[in-house]
């Protein structure tokens, strides 16, 4: 005869059994989906055609970006630098005006987001672990009586929308103008980006 505490016993066992047992169908699927994310961001990049620069390096005395804590990167200054290493230089000016035209300042901001989305596949491997881009903050070299700084900086903007898309592109932002910055780079971003937890 079979005890309570017996009979008790063998169907906590079976129960245990049924709860923990893997089913491959569930796994298989599980690994896919995990595979399909992990190559999200980047099939993107193929499908729109965009070639990455190389990661860029500092151009002096900081590190390029800094881990801090609730998984912030805090991502310095990127350059407006093309993928075969040209710098885009030049003062923006009201339409090409004693300066570089919109169209150039939009292109450098381009560029500066593509370097920084660069520098954010070299310093995580995989792009699908950008949580959240958080802010972007663009700096345009421009004459003074240039006034839309805003439209050059969403050459950035658009950009980071375009790879990573809504909601994890979609980042709070400020530009500004200045009538000079180092190198006479004509556009350089900074951003701030929350990382999935490991």
């Amino acid at each position: 005869m079979i005890s309570a505490a017996s009979g008790f016993r063998r169907a906590a066992t079976m129960l245990h059994r049924a709860t923990t047992t893997t089913n491959p169908a569930t796994t298989t699927s599980s690994f896919l989906l995990q595979q399909r994310r992990n190559v999200h961001v980047e099939k993107r990049l193929e499908e729109l055609g965009i070639e990455l620069p190389a990661a860029p390096t500092p151009k002096a005395n900081y590190n390029i970006v800094c881990h801090a804590s609730g998984n912030m990167l805090y991502i310095s200054g990127h350059l407006p630098i093309k993928p075969d290493g040209t710098l885009l230089t030049g003062r923006i000016g009201e339409d090409g005006d004693d300066g570089q035209s919109i169209e150039h300042g939009y292109e450098a901001a381009r560029y500066c987001g593509l370097n920084i989305i660069s520098t954010l596949k070299s310093q995580l491997g995989d792009l699908d672990k950008v949580e959240q881009v958080v802010k972007v903050f663009g700096i345009v070299n421009s004459t003074t009586d240039f006034k839309s700084q805003h439209l050059v900086v969403d050459g950035c903007s658009d950009v980071i929308m375009e790879v990573f898309d809504k909601p994890v592109g979609y980042h709070a932002r400020s530009a500004i103008g200045t009538s000079t910055l180092p190198l006479d780079m004509s556009v350089e971003v900074e951003a701030i980006v929350q990382v999935k937890s490991e």
